[in-house]
C-alpha cells in the first residue's frame, strides 16, 4: 500500500536527523516528560523558570 501525504511545512529536524543540510540547528523540547516528579520540580525551582532549565547545561543534564 502506497499511502500518499501532503509536502511537510517544515522538515529541518527531519532533515537534520538525516545529516542534510538545514538553515538553521533544530532543538525538539519534550517539555511534559516528567514534570510531576519531586526531583525534576525541585530541579525546575532551582532553575527558576522552563527556559532557565532548558539553557543552563548542569540543570538541563540533570532532569534529562
Amino acid at each position: 500500500m502506497n499511502a500518499s501525504f501532503a509536502p511537510l511545512q517544515n522538515d529541518s529536524f527531519l532533515r537534520a536527523c538525516l545529516r542534510q543540510a538545514t538553515d538553521h540547528t533544530p532543538v525538539w523540547l519534550m517539555r511534559q516528560a516528567g514534570r510531576y516528579l519531586p526531583e525534576y520540580c525541585a530541579t525546575r525551582a532551582k532553575a527558576g523558570s522552563f527556559m532557565g532549565l532548558a539553557t543552563h547545561v548542569d540543570y538541563a543534564t540533570e532532569v534529562t
